[in-house]
Parts: structure tokens; sequence; C-alpha cells
């Protein structure tokens, strides 16, 4: 009997852990708070600990909103909580958006409660636009344009040119998706990069990303494209609707987007969707490419996923994009555009990358590596020379 109690204050006669009593008494607590939160319900939440930050999302329409506990680390009456967040914007999101969040937490010795002390993105996970301030919300026919520390009218703009992107991909891409967008637009460049998790030099240059996972349908999350408001305000009108096309594209074909795609294909696919019906010219829209055939330096192969990195030497990285651009507009000309996108979805229904492309050019497009990366470099030499 004296062994079970002294065992009891570290274990409990039953085996139950202090820390397993912290995890439900942790989980309890955002239980409240998330309900707070789907309630719009300001008093309820700040019984939950530190209110900061519940205004900034306040006018996001939300469907759901949740937090499941990982794992607590705890010192006497203070705790630090491994917390996976997730969300699903209103007539958005099919499925849910998921977050790592470290939540620090200290307990009332009196009433045994514990509150909130602070709630941020863990240390390998991406801010989320309420993380950098107020988020106004600007709603389109088929967008939602979540911005920070930007004004209606700034954000209207984005809805407007996301508006005439869902139409266009729809048009191109005969694939099942939401046909909605959500456009996020931070303050800056550093606002960019802090909702992705990365330096800021990782995205110079670069005027939009979209997020989301491959893996196939059953899996496929809900995307955010994010904009780089300094890249993306120096792009002309077209510029602009090629971009926020492209990033469109992605989120439309990711269902069928999965780790057997190669970039030149996911990537040239967008562009080819962008620049579709635009009336620009191979080497209007490719010049860096053009530049290099008038040269002599035509590519002896199509590009690679390395060649696509953010940190590459942009007029290599310029060059790998409008490669893959050309690969799929040549099969739209060649093959036409509902072989196109056969071949773009048979390529995503293999289960690794290995044979993929292979595969997929001898049953949609009936032909083999050799052969299409002839007929692409020949295809350079006669749009580009």
């Amino acid at each position: 009997m004296a062994l079970c109690l002294l065992l009891v204050a570290l274990v409990g006669c039953g085996g139950r852990t202090a820390t397993d009593r912290s995890s439900t008494d942790v989980q309890r607590v955002l239980d409240r708070r998330a309900a707070a939160v789907l309630a719009h319900d300001a008093a309820a939440y700040a019984r939950t600990g530190t209110a900061t930050g519940f205004g900034n999302l306040s006018a996001i329409p939300l469907a759901a909103w949740s937090y499941r506990v990982r794992g607590v680390e705890r010192s006497g009456d203070t705790a630090t909580a491994d917390v996976e967040l997730r969300y699903r914007v209103r007539g958005y999101d099919r499925g849910p958006v998921s977050a790592g969040r470290t939540v620090r937490l200290s307990r009332d010795g009196t009433a045994g409660t514990w509150t909130v002390d602070s709630d941020r993105p863990a240390k390998e996970s991406g801010q989320q636009p309420w993380d950098q301030g107020a988020v106004r919300v600007v709603r389109g026919t088929h967008s939602l344009v979540l911005g920070v520390g930007q004004s209606t009218t700034a954000l209207r703009r984005f809805a407007d040119l996301a508006d005439r992107a869902v139409p266009a991909v729809s048009d191109a891409w005969d694939g099942d998706w939401s046909r909605r967008v959500v456009v996020v637009v931070p303050r800056s460049l550093e606002g960019m990069a802090g909702l992705l998790g990365s330096p800021a030099s990782s995205y110079r240059g670069i005027a939009a990303v979209t997020t989301g996972e491959t893996g196939g349908r059953e899996h496929a999350p809900a995307d955010r494209i994010i904009v780089n408001p300094d890249a993306y305000g120096l792009l002309g009108s077209l510029g602009k609707q090629v971009v926020l096309t492209h990033e469109t594209t992605h989120v439309a074909t990711r269902a069928d987007t999965t780790s057997a795609t190669p970039l030149w294909l996911s990537e040239g696919y967008a562009d080819w969707v962008g620049y579709r019906g635009s009336g620009r010219t191979a080497a209007q829209a490719a010049p860096e490419l053009a530049g290099a055939v008038a040269e002599g330096r035509a590519p002896a192969r199509l590009p690679t996923d390395e060649d696509f990195g953010f940190t590459a030497d942009a007029e290599a990285l310029a060059r790998a994009y409008e490669g893959g651009w050309l690969a799929c507009r040549m099969i739209a000309e060649q093959w036409g555009e509902d072989r196109l996108d056969a071949f773009y979805r048979s390529v995503g229904t293999h289960d690794d990358r290995a044979g993929a492309v292979e595969a997929a050019l001898h049953e949609v497009l009936g032909t083999t590596p050799d052969d299409f990366t002839a007929r692409w470099r020949s295809y350079l030499r006669t749009r580009l020379g």
C-alpha cells in the first residue's frame, strides 16, 4: 500500500503518467479554444488564455478549425505543446490545411487549469496569414483573396485576375477540380517567405508559388496561391495574368500531380495554360531559350527537376520553364490538347518516377523518350530559330 501511494504521484496506481494527464488537459483547453474560433466568440477565446491574434483571423470564413496535441513537455506549472492545427475555408477547401504549432501554456496552481500563453508556428512550419497581422478578405466570383498589409483596392485586382484565371484553366484542363482558388497576398517578399517557412532569398524574383503536396486525388490538400508582391508588382498586365493562371493550373491539376510527375511537365503544362490564347509567339514567351538556340546552344535534353531550383541561375531557370512549356505546346499542337491532358494524367497514375513518362509516352502518344526528345529539339529550332 505504501508503495502504491508513493507511485501515484508519478504514474498513478492505474499506470497513467503525468504526461498523459497533461496532454489530455491541454487538448481539452485547445478544444475550447477551437470552438471559440468557429463561434467568433472573443470572450470564450480569452478565457482559454491569450487573445493575441484572435481579431486577425476574424474575417476569414472558416468551416473547420481543430487542434491535435502530438506531445507535451511539462516543467512544473508550465508546458510546451507540439500541436497540429487543421482548418478549412468555407466554400473553397475540399480538404484541410495542416500546420504545425508550438503552444506554450501555464497552469493556475490553485484551480489546476491550463491556459495558453502563446501560439506560434512550429520550428519547421511556415506562418499562417494571421500570424503576420489582421487579414483583410475580398471575395471574387471564383476566388477568395486574403491580404495582410494590403488595401481592399489592391486585393480586388487580385480577385479580378483570379476570376479570369479559373475559367481559362477550366477551358484547358478537363479534369475534376473545385474551380475556386484562395490567393494569399502578404505585405512583402519577407511575408511570403514567412508563410512558406523559407529564407526570403529563396523566392526573390519569384512572383508567386502554389502550396500543396503531391500524392493523388485522395490525398490532395487545400492549395494556396501565395504572391510575392515585390516581384509581382514589376510585371505588366499580361505577365500578371499569366502568373495567376499558371498558379491556378497547379491548383486544378494537383490531384493528378504525383511524385511520378516531372517538373518539366507540371510547370510546362501550367505555363501552357497561362499563355494559351495570349497570342504570344514561342520566341516572345521564351526569350532565354530563343537566345540559346540562336547561339547554337540548344539543349540536348528535357529539363530535369534540378533545373527548376529557385536558387538556380535566373537565366538557366528561365530556360527550364521555357523548355517545359514548349514541350507541352508541342504535344498540344502535334497530338492535340486532349492528348496533352491525357498524357499528364497518365504520368501521374504511376506509383513512382521510374518508367512513368516512358509508359505514358508509349500509351498515350505512341512514341518513345528518344523520339520525343528529338521531336522537341526540332520543334525548338523551328519555333525559336
